[in-house]
């Protein structure tokens, strides 16, 4: 029995050039999603470590965070 990425790779192979050509410019376009999306993240963790670094933001221990959050829930 054939995997479902071998099927997809089977029926894409059947493909005309222009056409398989249009679906690795798809592929690619949703991998660079990821990379846009992990671009952004480290764009915020550089933000909130500058923020940090400033004094704009506190730095809470986790211990009391938690503690913080545990005597919310109560």
């Amino acid at each position: 029995m054939h995997t479902q990425f071998e099927r997809l790779a089977m029926e894409v192979l059947q493909l005309t050039p222009d056409e398989r050509e249009a679906f690795v410019q798809l592929l690619v376009a949703s991998l660079e999603e990821d990379v846009t999306s992990d671009d952004a993240l480290a764009a915020e963790v550089e933000r909130r470590n500058a923020d940090v670094e400033c004094a704009v933001t506190q730095v809470i221990p986790m211990h009391e965070a938690l503690a913080s959050v545990r005597a919310g829930l109560k």
